[in-house]
């Protein structure tokens, strides 16, 4: 059980990593959302499952809120 969690944890860093280093807003968002998805397995497998939901949630009402303003948003120079 506990490699499972070592596993999602570098999951989780890796994510992180990639959000912070990418160039792409949008690589960034959905990196942020896969952060938000490994932290509520991790939370599950911590036995914290009201926490697991809750991130799993505002995670990913966020990451569909960033996704809508990124769309929405025109990109270019002045």
């Amino acid at each position: 059980m506990q490699l499972i969690q070592v596993f999602f944890l570098l999951l989780l860093i890796g994510s992180a990593i990639a959000a912070f280093v990418s160039h792409d807003l949008l690589v960034a968002v959905i990196m942020f959302g896969f952060f938000s998805f490994f932290a509520a397995l991790l939370y599950t497998l911590m036995m914290a499952v009201d926490v697991a939901f809750t991130e799993a949630v505002i995670g990913g009402l966020t990451t569909i809120f960033y996704i809508t303003v990124i769309y929405r948003t025109r990109r270019g120079t002045s």
